[in-house]
């Protein structure tokens, strides 16, 4: 009975709210993905650099009209960046049962990590990954 924790209802419901979306850093990775720089969006749609920058480091937030123009630049429907799992790429690829049980165990070891440490822990899963990728092809 000591052990117990009383959780108020103000505290479920908190713990509970999804995330909300950072539409600036959904922005960057999509274009990033893509391979593009902020000139390139630039050039597609007509914002300014500056304003784009602004949109991705979160001092700005587009209108759904500008959402929609960034959207097209990029060539993906304005859904995308409400989505569950916004950024995604179709890979197709063959793991060998230890590298299904390595990446599981960093699944579970993720999910204790700041959002710091996982933005790290992507990055260099994406720099490795591209490394793979480069030396197959």
């Amino acid at each position: 009975m000591a052990n117990m924790h009383t959780v108020s209802l103000e505290e479920q419901f908190v713990s509970s709210a999804p995330t909300p979306i950072n539409i600036g850093a959904t922005i960057r990775d999509f274009r990033l993905q893509r391979g593009m720089s902020q000139g390139d969006i630039e050039k597609r749609t007509g914002l300014l650099r500056c304003y784009l920058s602004r949109v991705e480091n979160g001092h700005t937030v587009p209108s759904l009209e500008t959402l929609q123009k960034i959207a097209a630049s990029l060539e993906m429907p304005l859904s995308q960046f409400f989505s569950e799992d916004p950024v995604k790429e179709n890979y197709s690829v063959t793991l060998s049962e230890d590298e299904i049980r390595f990446l599981t165990q960093v699944q579970r070891y993720s999910a204790s990590l700041n959002e710091s440490d996982r933005k790290l822990l992507l990055a260099m899963v994406r720099k490795f990954a591209a490394t793979a990728t480069t030396s197959v092809s």
